[in-house]
């Protein structure tokens, strides 16, 4: 049995099923299609299935014309109805994996998504989990269940896990030149597990277990988060100092060795450093093993929207104004730049709270045209006239998105807190009075 997936691989014969075609799922699918395997992509959302048949794209990073092409080679395809599973060769399940109001795992989207695999598997039939998730999820959950079919590893199905690794908006690091780490519950499933990607990535890294490949991803964006969170909490100490943090930073960095720079922010967001973390301090309380910089890079980093709030409060009392009835023009609400992603964005908490001490609130965000404000209804982003900066109190910085013109937010706005550094990056030393640094 395996030689026949192997096969199949080998020839780009093989059957993909993607299972969540949102941020990951869609550009892994339209990869594998690309390399000329026949993928089917699952979503119970009908509208994303609809566009994906007819041609169109959602994802910003995956182009319409692509799909298009793919899908009238006849490559790529979608469907709502999972028992078209029975027609994969390999089914790999992309779903989100969110966290519980007590930070705890929601694994509820990978039950469903296995419980649709257990209905349709069939020998043989690669099975790959790519959702973040904590460590012993492949092999402690979704091998019962398959097992529960009477089907035998390695003899009728193969099962691993491969993280995920996408980062909305990056150009230069996409799908295929990204390193796909893979770990399988046995050697053989890691092997077939590795000729998968390798149809579509110059390199796949191998590693003993599923375990391993779980952790190596939580490891990964505790890792950020962590140097997130000690930057951010320089930042702040800097700012009570009267230092430059910035300037501290680019120091530093002068190092050759030993110091790898990371930068401050209003706060961290998407879908993977401000969740990931919790994953793995949540399995480790399970163990009796208290993570505790994992814990303080969270309450430091989480912190980050209070402490922009608090620079705006700051710089508009240096000019006699207080935030109650001021009009306050936030630059930026998505999570990064270039992107319209505005999960865990802190832009939500930044207008949340400048919102709750009375601050008349507007926001210009080229990719999120409108932004929903927790129990306090929505808004709508607004031009970036000249008369809506000079009309303003304050300008925030918060994401630095590439097509907005700063020296002209510098020339016309009276007062801007620049979260990001894009305004010392600028050099006009004539606007410093009217800039106030993270």
């Amino acid at each position: 049995m395996s030689e026949e997936i192997l096969r199949k691989l080998n020839e780009r014969r093989a059957v993909v099923g993607v299972i969540g075609l949102g941020y990951v799922g869609l550009p892994l699918a339209v990869e594998f299609a690309r390399a000329g395997l026949k993928v089917i992509g699952f979503d119970l959302d009908k509208s994303r299935v609809d566009k994906i048949n007819n041609g169109k794209s959602y994802i910003a990073d995956v182009s319409t014309g692509v799909v298009g092409e793919l899908v009238e080679r006849g490559n790529l395809s979608a469907a709502t109805d999972f028992s078209h599973l029975v027609r994969t060769d390999a089914v790999i399940i992309c779903v989100p994996t969110p966290l519980r109001k007590t930070k705890e795992p929601d694994i509820s989207f990978i039950l469903a998504a296995a419980e649709q695999v257990k209905l349709h598997i069939h020998s043989p039939q690669l099975v790959v989990l790519e959702s973040t998730t904590y460590p012993g999820t492949t092999d402690e959950v979704l091998l019962p269940m398959l097992e529960d079919t009477g089907l035998t590893l390695d003899r009728d199905f193969y099962l691993a896990f491969s993280p995920e690794r996408v980062d909305p908006g990056n150009r230069q690091y996409q799908t295929h030149n990204i390193p796909k780490v893979v770990g399988g519950v046995s050697a053989l499933s890691t092997e077939i597990a590795a000729a998968l990607y390798r149809t579509i990535v110059n390199e796949v890294h191998k590693v003993s277990s599923a375990r391993v490949a779980e952790t190596a991803k939580l490891l990964e964006n505790t890792f950020r988060s962590v140097n997130i969170g000690l930057v951010n909490e320089m930042a702040q100490l800097c700012y009570h100092l009267g230092i430059d943090s910035w300037e501290v930073i680019e120091a530093a960095a002068t190092k050759p060795f030993g110091f790898m720079a990371f930068y401050p922010g209003p706060g961290i967001g998407g879908h993977c450093i401000p969740l990931d973390p919790h994953y793995l301090s949540w399995k480790a309380r399970l163990h009796g093993f208290e993570a505790r910089f994992i814990g303080l890079a969270e309450e430091v980093n989480s912190h980050m929207p209070r402490h922009v709030v608090q620079l705006v409060q700051d710089g508009l009392n240096a000019h006699g104004k207080p935030v109650r009835g001021s009009r306050i023009l936030i630059l930026g609400v998505a999570y990064k730049r270039d992107i319209n992603d505005v999960r865990e964005s802190p832009a939500l908490g930044i207008v949340d709270q400048l919102l709750h001490k009375g601050g008349n609130l507007g926001y210009h965000d080229p990719f999120v045209t409108t932004m929903a404000i927790d129990g306090k209804g929505s808004l709508s982003s607004v031009d970036l006239t000249d008369e809506e900066l000079s009309g303003c109190d304050c300008a925030v910085i918060v994401t630095d998105h590439s097509d907005i013109d700063y020296g002209r937010v510098l020339r016309l706005a009276p007062l801007v807190v620049d979260t990001r550094n894009v305004t010392r990056r600028l050099n006009l030393p004539e606007y410093e009075e009217k800039i106030v640094r993270l």
